[in-house]
């Protein structure tokens, strides 16, 4: 398991010293962040002094933690393979964390999805030599101007070299360093464009941000995301491990199946029960002030996202 100290520098990068609990955003439950692009700007500034942990998986698979989302790295006699590119202002960290597993050159890059906490760091590893893999929304999204309301921010188009240049629609397998990979599509769950990433010969699974461990997710309803489709994801992840299985999250410790499972009650739980005071005619605040996931607050909801962050992401989507 990582440090606290990892989990909190991960914690800065996402949360943005503390900015992030607003309680106008409340009004409006599609917009969490009232001051105009805090989150991001704030995030790639946390990402250049970042300190990266690098934490041993099993086999020739490592991960790299606390540069935006968790960076899975593959090494071997095809070059090194990356799961996700953390943040660009990351990059000296994270090339002097990947130079202490082993000399191979970077050659390639997948991508679990399109947000900017796995994305930016794609244009300076594509110059380093990688070519770059992700399903076809990503490369749709990273495009062209992209808003995501929850953040209230418009990413603009990525640089020509920060576009995946291989992209699949449902499942693509790959076999590099020795090692069978499978890269498959969710259903809509986090975004519209969520892989996963098996390898499989390891038993490591890398869930991108279909699961965040220990923390209650974001979720993007502006390109594709919903609470169901988190759900669905999770259960989804359930059947693709097992009780051996190392599971990556997009954020938060390096888990398995158990942590998974707990994932998916608190998911479940919350959804039901924002849901049923939704149908008897509560506002969003009146949900958030009824304290639904109270039993989960102060272990779910003291880093990435607030409770009432995420019950409001929750009862927009039931």
């Amino acid at each position: 398991m990582i440090s606290k100290s990892a989990v909190d520098i991960s914690r800065r990068h996402f949360v943005a010293s503390g900015s992030l609990v607003v309680a106008a955003a409340w009004l409006l439950p599609n917009r969490l962040w009232a001051q105009e692009g805090s989150l991001v700007e704030n995030a790639r500034k946390e990402g250049i002094s970042a300190k990266v942990t690098l934490q041993k998986l099993r086999g020739n698979v490592s991960a790299l933690l606390g540069a935006g989302g968790n960076i899975a790295v593959l090494t071997g006699r095809d070059g090194k393979l990356l799961v996700d590119a953390g943040f660009a202002t990351s990059r000296q960290q994270v090339s002097d964390a990947l130079n202490t597993i082993s000399p191979d050159p970077i050659k390639h890059l997948i991508n679990t999805h399109w947000h900017f906490d796995h994305t930016d760091g794609n244009e300076w590893i594509h110059k380093a030599g990688a070519t770059i893999v992700a399903h076809g929304n990503t490369r749709k999204h990273l495009s062209t101007a992209t808003r995501v309301e929850g953040w209230n921010y418009t990413f603009p188009a990525s640089p020509a070299g920060a576009i995946p240049a291989k992209v699949f629609d449902e499942k693509q397998a790959l076999h590099l360093n020795g090692t069978p990979l499978v890269l498959e599509h969710y259903e809509p769950a986090h975004t519209d464009s969520d892989i996963s990433v098996n390898f499989a010969d390891a038993d490591i699974f890398h869930t991108g941000d279909t699961w965040w461990n220990g923390f209650y997710p974001f979720i993007d309803y502006s390109t594709g995301g919903s609470i169901d489709g988190m759900i669905r994801a999770t259960e989804l992840n359930l059947t693709k491990v097992g009780d051996k299985t190392i599971v990556i999250p997009g954020h938060g410790p390096i888990g398995n199946k158990s942590d998974l499972a707990l994932f998916r009650d608190v998911l479940t739980e919350t959804r039901e029960r924002v849901a049923a005071l939704k149908k008897q005619g509560k506002s969003v605040q009146e949900v958030i002030a009824a304290k639904v996931s109270a039993r989960y607050d102060e272990k779910w909801g003291g880093l990435f996202m607030s409770p009432a962050q995420f019950i409001s992401l929750v009862y927009q989507g039931v």
